[in-house]
Order: C-alpha cells, then structure tokens, then sequence
C-alpha cells in the first residue's frame, strides 16, 4: 500500500472542536483520550479535502467518488473510498517564552511516534532518539529557560539531525530558515510536555450581542489551538492514483480549511508534502 506523510503547520488558530465542555472551557479542542495531546480527528480531515475535492474545477464527480468514496442516496450502502487519512498528530507546540516570542517545543514521546508513523509510511528517515529530564531542555544555548510561568535548566544540545528531519514537513521558505537555525526548538521531558499541552492552549471568550440592546446574550470560552503549531498525518491508497489526485488539488493553494469557525478566519493549514528525499513539495 502506498502511503505519503503529510506536514500541516497552522496558519490561523485552529478549533478542532471535541463535542463536549471540559471545566470552565465550554468548547475544548479535540484530544487524545490517553495522553491529552490536542489531535485532529482523520474524519474531520478527510471532510475537509472532500470539501475542497467539491469545489468547481477539482475534481469531477466520478473522480471524487473513487477517493472519497460514495453513499447511495436512500440507503446504507456505498463504496469505500480509495484514500485512507489518518488523524493529524501533533509534533512541535509553539509556547510563549521570556527569552522569545516563543519556542517550538516537543518532546521524545512525539518524536518517537513520529518515527513509527514514517516507518509505516515506509520512509527509513526517522526522527532520533533522545532523553530529557524533568525540569531540563534540550536546545540551544546554556541557561535557564522560562516558558509560561515554569523554569527549565538546559540538559544538553538538540539531537543530531532532529531539525534535518522536521524542516520537510515546513513548505515556507522564511519558517524552515528560521527553525534550521535551531534557536527556537527545544526538547521537554514528556511529562513536562504534556502539562503544556494540557494547560498552555489559548482559551478565548466569544459572544453574542442582543441587536437592540446590545447587551450579552451568550458568553462562552473557547479552546484553540495556536498558529504555527505542526501537525502531521498519514495519507495512504488502496487504490492506485488516489494520492496523485490528492495532491493535484495543492498544486494552485497548497492551503486546507479544517475545523470549525471558518468565517472568523480560523482553521487554516499550510500543506505539504515531502518527497521521498525528504524534501519538502
């Protein structure tokens, strides 16, 4: 089976919503159900580029149906679609920072499934191992680092050819620069990790205005995940040419909408997809 692994680095915030309110948030972002990393359902993908498979100019209809599959009108029965998507999983959290704007932060837990997910995707270039304590980063320069209100000691340099192995998955030009300098990516311990993935997204209050009075009507607060976070997925076929088409609808906007808010501006991912060099097209 064919498969291709795919970067998504968001543009916009995104609102990959889970359904159901958490604690004071009344509209989380989609998570893991073990780990609590912020996630992007395969299916909310998959809707997206079936969205963008319908718009004029795409794809014809015997063509979409191939990919994506079709539902018979009146029935339950269809055909499954030739395109197999994966859920997006997340690989570097941007995290506000004293010493920066922010820090690209990840962790060994990330990069190892990283690595698994390329090698069933058949690519023997894999993310290197690492280790971290608690309360260190891996990175560059010798102090302390502040991210939010926590304090971390420096425990060593980046792994060897870890940025060589992210920067495919980063289509724009000025931000695979900036990561290959290496100043912005830091390593945390896994546990570390998690309490910013858990506790460090941005949470916005939203509301609706009464037209008259233009009092409340509706206040709620809303879990987002921040721009320039990247994400990466796994598309594969069970057919031969379904990736090929899939890649044709990037060729002219290599951009895809996903997740709710759309009207506001959210939602938008930068796509790419590395070669089997590991560069990024």
């Amino acid at each position: 089976m064919k498969t291709q692994i795919v970067g998504l680095l968001s543009e916009t915030s995104i609102h990959p919503g889970a359904g159901q309110s958490s604690g004071v948030v009344d509209l989380p972002v989609a998570r893991e159900a073990a780990t609590d990393y912020p996630v992007v359902p395969g299916s909310s993908l998959k809707g997206a580029l079936l969205g963008l498979a319908r718009q004029p100019g795409k794809f014809d209809a015997a063509e979409r149906d191939r990919v994506f599959g079709k539902v018979e009108t009146g029935t339950d029965s269809g055909g499954a679609g030739a395109l197999l998507v994966s859920d997006a999983r997340l690989l570097l959290l941007p995290v506000r920072s004293l010493s920066s704007a922010y820090k690209w932060v990840t962790c060994p837990h990330l990069l190892e499934r990283f690595a698994r997910d390329t090698r069933r995707g058949g690519d023997a270039a894999v993310a290197p191992r690492c280790e971290v304590a608690a309360e260190k980063y891996l990175g560059a320069g010798d102090g302390d680092l502040v991210l939010e209100e926590r304090q971390f000691s420096h425990g060593g340099a980046l792994p060897e050819k870890l940025v060589k192995t992210l920067l495919p998955l980063i289509s724009h030009d000025t931000t695979r620069d900036r990561l290959a300098k290496g100043e912005q990516l830091v390593v945390l311990h896994d546990g570390d990790f998690a309490w910013f993935a858990r506790y460090g997204l941005p949470v916005q209050a939203r509301n609706v205005l009464d037209e008259e009075k233009k009092t409340s009507k509706n206040l709620w607060y809303e879990e987002t995940i921040p721009p320039d976070a990247l994400f990466y997925t796994l598309f594969a076929e069970r057919q031969s040419g379904a990736l090929a088409a899939v890649k044709r609808l990037f060729d002219d906007h290599p951009y895809l909408q996903v997740g709710g808010n759309e009207t506001v501006g959210m939602g938008w991912f930068a796509v790419t997809f590395p070669d089997a060099k590991g560069v990024a097209a």
